[in-house]
């Protein structure tokens, strides 16, 4: 059978630089961090004092106040980016056949605040099994996609995506599948986190995961750096609206770009360090081009999932030289991640509408933060260091790997 053509026809994105996408993309080619101090707690006893934070948002604002109570804050993220993604894409929820649009999303760990909230007030009680009847409800990560399909009333596929912090990406990949065999016209996919939290922090922290540079926040996502001492952690929501290419045209709307390919591997290595030598990534880079029936001269931008963590951005540059060979040099290279942060299972989705800005202005993003020449990275490749750099991008990729070695890899186009 003929494969159905997938486009872009909406971007939502609720980030520690902007609460909505142009904000975001405003701080993008700007250059600035989202990290600072954390307030959501004290963090006295914590190695980690700093993450990137939303700023300025009050969910109330956007939501109900009795319905936003029975949201874990990563489900009231999705539903602020959701609702804009819908309204940029300007799809008509009147005439829309509901039936025929989904909602794919990407969580990887869900609700971790209020899993937290109702131990530790079951810890301070007196034993008794008191829990909140909204406790599991809100702490499943497939509750945001639910609850953006009973606002909505999108009766097509419904479900989360869970592997780490590629688990929007695989949303993605799963929504542009869903679409490309017939099963439905629109889906409405990305992801959400929100664990900046006690448990969250002091998880990492407890792995060496996390960057200590509490003296300098601002600088501590520093990508690529020879002197990168861990990831730092954010939160927020990206929502894109996938589209079949006809049903787009029809209504006449408008398309930022066509997404060509999305391929998945797996490190089948280590519970959380990357393949040394990038095997798995080399894999998943290479099959995103051979579904996308692109070759490796076609793409002109990647967005890396470049944490900023001493193992993980030479294994991935390394895979990139390995895969892109002498074309590699002529790539702009980039991670978003030095100033959003990670925003585990979310990122994908939000560095994808990175990408696809990047097509649509012309413009790619800094990697932040550079100071530092790393030996161990091939000083031939462009990371597109510190400034934005005009570019004519007619293919971006995307890649995000999560723990567990899971791997997934998007390709974006710029429409023909």
């Amino acid at each position: 059978m003929e494969l159905k053509r997938v486009v872009v026809t909406g971007l939502g994105a609720l980030t520690p630089i902007g609460n909505t996408k142009d904000e975001y993309w405003d701080a993008l080619i700007n250059g600035k961090s989202g990290a600072a101090p954390i307030t959501y707690f004290d963090t006295e006893k914590f190695k980690t004092k700093f993450a990137c934070e939303l700023k300025n948002f009050v969910a109330t604002d956007f939501l109900d106040r009795k319905e936003a109570r029975k949201m874990d804050r990563f489900t009231q993220y999705a539903m602020v980016a959701s609702d804009e993604a819908i309204a940029d894409a300007n799809l008509n929820l009147d005439t829309v056949n509901k039936l025929r649009v989904g909602v794919i999303w990407g969580a990887g760990i869900g609700g971790l605040e209020t899993f937290q909230n109702e131990v530790l007030n079951f810890a301070q009680g007196d034993g008794s099994p008191r829990f909140n009847p909204f406790f599991i409800p809100k702490m499943i990560a497939d509750i945001a996609p639910g609850n953006i399909s009973i606002k909505n009333g999108f009766m097509g596929p419904n479900y989360t995506t869970v592997s780490a912090c590629a688990s929007s990406a695989n949303a993605m990949i799963d929504a542009l599948n869903y679409i490309r065999l017939g099963h439905c016209d629109v889906i409405v996919t990305g992801g959400s986190e929100a664990a900046v939290t006690i448990a969250g922090m002091g998880g990492f922290n407890a792995m060496h995961a996390l960057s200590t540079r509490n003296e300098s926040p601002e600088t501590a996502s520093r990508p690529f750096d020879a002197s990168r001492d861990g990831f730092v952690l954010g939160e927020g929501a990206g929502a894109i609206i996938l589209e079949e290419y006809e049903h787009a045209k029809a209504r006449g709307a408008k398309i930022y770009a066509e997404v060509v390919g999305g391929g998945m591997s797996s490190d089948a290595h280590h519970m959380t360090a990357p393949h040394p030598d990038g095997i798995g990534v080399i894999a998943v880079m290479r099959n995103c081009l051979e579904n996308a029936g692109l070759k490796p001269e076609d793409v002109d931008h990647i967005n890396t999932h470049g944490t900023s963590t001493p193992l993980g951005d030479v294994a991935e540059l390394k895979a990139i030289s390995k895969v892109f060979g002498d074309h590699a040099k002529n790539i702009n290279i980039n991670s978003t991640k030095s100033m959003t942060g990670h925003l585990l299972g979310a990122a994908g989705a939000v560095e994808s509408i990175a990408s696809i800005l990047a097509m649509e202005h012309g413009v790619v993003p800094p990697t932040i933060n550079h100071e530092n020449v790393d030996e161990n990275i091939d000083p031939n490749l462009n990371l597109t260091l510190n400034k934005p750099q005009k570019r004519d991008i007619k293919v971006a990729m995307s890649n995000t790997f999560g723990f567990g070695g899971h791997n997934a890899c998007v390709l974006f186009k710029k429409l023909d």
